[in-house]
């Protein structure tokens, strides 16, 4: 490739391998799986992201639903009006196999409580507070009835064989907007399916920035799950995410210890002969974005601002790099320094969205015992 010259590769190619697969899915479902979309704002983008999954289902043969509350419903209602209502309105329904909310609706910490409101086995976009406990928890494989215990805690950590479930488990579900970015670097060759699984990421250093519970934190912390350095940088802080052991250099002639407890050149051996932790841990960093975007193979921005770019001149030679907010994070010349530049992930998110409703539904299958 001439320098200055990276592909630009739109999201559809990816999509379209996905699509297929969901395909081959519903038409071996006894009933198409029917998907309630609660619309309770009148912003365009929610609108538009309603009307493309409308057309998206509909294409495909699952049964979606648009209801419309609030303002969306009536203009002489407030924003958010009733939606509380629809969503425990949905948990209860029998035939409802998903429940999918448009946010934002009324900010941060009161949309927070609304995706808490969800039930997770109704939850295709996977933001309930047990999904993102698995998720940080590297936990892949559950029992659907661990979903409705009281804690967390009591979901197990089973073994990362390979990928696929043990006996009467399932995957647990993943946010799609993450799980669509990993998608996509799985298929642009970032993942090496010749490493074990669970760490196919390992050898690459990537850069997220944003670190909102949505997006930016949960795909962080799954780029680190699979093996990769991940810089997760927010607009106050950067951390660093890794299962690799941060070894504490041992202090200058220290003396054995003589407590019982292991030396520190003793701990740091045996740091040392554990290849990693079973999930990532977070650390803080002294690097500043600009060293972080030398260092990385892969950067992804999620800034929801038309203004933020990251700068091309700092970024590594022949990285590649993945927009996944709605505006433009990258320069005009992204091209000039990556070898590949992926514009937007929305396509894949959606398909990302009804893998999750195919598995929920699987959920019932091994475990009908489980309340609908």
């Amino acid at each position: 490739m001439a320098s200055g010259n990276g592909l630009l590769l739109k999201a559809d190619t990816i999509a379209d391998t996905f699509r297929d697969e969901v395909k081959t899915a519903l038409a071996q479902c006894p009933r198409a799986p029917r998907l309630i979309g609660i619309l309770a704002s009148t912003s365009s983008p929610s609108k538009y992201y309603a009307e493309f999954t409308q057309k998206q289902c509909d294409a495909l043969g699952v049964d979606f639903v648009l209801k419309k509350t609030g303002a969306a419903q009536n203009s002489d209602l407030e924003e958010g009006d009733g939606v509380e209502e629809a969503i425990i309105e949905a948990n209860e329904d029998p035939n409802v196999d998903g429940i999918m909310v448009y946010y934002p609706i009324f900010g941060v910490q009161q949309d927070h409580y609304l995706q808490q409101i969800v039930s997770p086995l109704k939850d295709v976009e996977g933001l309930h507070f047990k999904f993102h406990y698995n998720l940080y928890h590297n936990i892949r494989f559950i029992e659907p009835k661990s979903l409705l215990s009281p804690s967390p805690q009591q979901t197990g950590l089973l073994p990362l064989l390979d990928d696929q479930p043990p006996p009467g488990t399932v995957k647990s579900i993943l946010p799609c907007t993450p799980l669509a970015v990993v998608k996509c670097l799985e298929y642009l060759g970032v993942y090496n399916r010749i490493l074990t699984y669970g760490d196919r990421a390992y050898g690459k250093t990537v850069t997220v920035i944003n670190r909102s519970e949505v997006v930016g934190r949960p795909l962080a912390a799954l780029l680190a799950n699979d093996g990769a350095r991940v810089f997760s940088v927010d607009i106050d802080s950067i951390q660093e995410y890794t299962k690799r052991p941060h070894v504490s250099p041992p202090e200058p002639n220290a003396e054995p210890s003589s407590s019982g407890e292991p030396s520190s050149s003793e701990a740091e051996a045996a740091v040392k002969a554990r290849r990693y932790h079973p999930r990532h841990v977070a650390h803080p960093t002294k690097f500043t974005l600009q060293q972080c975007l030398a260092l990385s193979d892969v950067v992804i921005s999620a800034v929801p601002s038309p203004t933020y770019k990251v700068k091309t001149e700092w970024l590594k030679d022949g990285c590649l790099c993945v927009n996944v907010a709605a505006d433009k994070n990258f320069e005009k010349d992204v091209r000039e320094k990556a070898s590949l530049y992926l514009p937007a992930v929305g396509k894949v998110t959606t398909l990302m969205l009804l893998r999750n409703l195919l598995r929920l539904q699987q959920y019932k299958e091994i475990q009908p015992d489980v309340p609908q």
